[in-house]
């Protein structure tokens, strides 16, 4: 019931989208149907260019959201259990996290070269922002009584954090990571702005570039239903995790 409650707005939105194609209330340069953009889906398909489009993008986003997550946990959990630390890092990053996506472009280009590196690099600058801002925001309102009652038990350092600290704030962890899991899919239009010729940020770019509306929506869907496709995954584990720690 939840999955098919879910699915009514898509549905109402593609019979709008159908409606207003079909009825010629939206001229077809501007909206095309939805079997157009099904049939250019085809086409790229039988030329074998979709999937590789969409494998290429999918390495970047889950390369990028791993580096950037797995630096945001380390430096939010030191940010977030470290008052020094706290004072001397959060003020720069928080300037950090301000800059725009596209600003990084040229300094990227520039000192990791126009390979992948730098088009991974720029994901898990996206990435990495909503994981650090929520674990050391989280850390830092931590029940002391069960940081007093880990200490009772004998831990310290490593072991308090993943016995106690961080159990504590789970869930806060897991909407960071699904922030940033949305993020790298934001970040990967912009990094495939890297001289780059495959990829679905790379279809949306020259196919808005060629006229060719059909594809920039068929590149739109694929971003928007890869990305709720990852952010479930995020979600099941989640839950997985809640039970085990729970």
């Amino acid at each position: 019931m939840r999955a098919l409650l879910a699915l009514l707005i898509p549905l109402a939105l593609l019979g709008a989208w159908q409606w207003a194609t079909t009825t010629g209330q939206v001229a077809p340069h501007l909206l095309p149907s939805p079997a157009a953009v099904w049939a250019s889906a085809i086409d790229l398909a039988e030329r074998g260019l979709l999937g590789q489009y969409v494998a290429i993008s999918t390495q970047r986003v889950l390369l990028g959201f791993a580096a950037g997550a797995g630096l945001g946990l380390l430096v939010g959990a030191v940010v977030g259990l470290s008052r020094l630390a706290d004072v001397l890092v959060a003020p720069t990053l928080g300037a950090v996290r301000a800059i725009p996506s596209l600003a990084w472009l040229p300094l990227l280009i520039l000192w990791v070269g126009i390979d992948e590196e730098s088009k991974v690099t720029l994901i898990a600058i996206g990435a990495f922002f909503p994981v650090y801002t929520t674990v050391a925001g989280s850390l830092r309102h931590v029940d002391p009584h069960l940081v007093e009652l880990g200490r009772a038990y004998g831990l310290r350092g490593p072991r308090l954090f993943t016995g106690v600290q961080l159990p504590a704030v789970l869930p806060s962890v897991v909407s960071g990571l699904r922030l940033a899991m949305a993020q790298a899919w934001l970040f990967l239009v912009a990094a495939e702005m890297i001289a780059s010729s495959m990829g679905l940020g790379f279809l949306l770019m020259d196919s808005a570039n060629n006229g060719r509306t059909d594809r920039t929506l068929l590149a739109i869907v694929l971003l928007a239903s890869l990305g709720k496709l990852t952010d479930t995954v995020i979600g099941l584990g989640q839950k997985h995790l809640l039970r085990r720690w729970s």
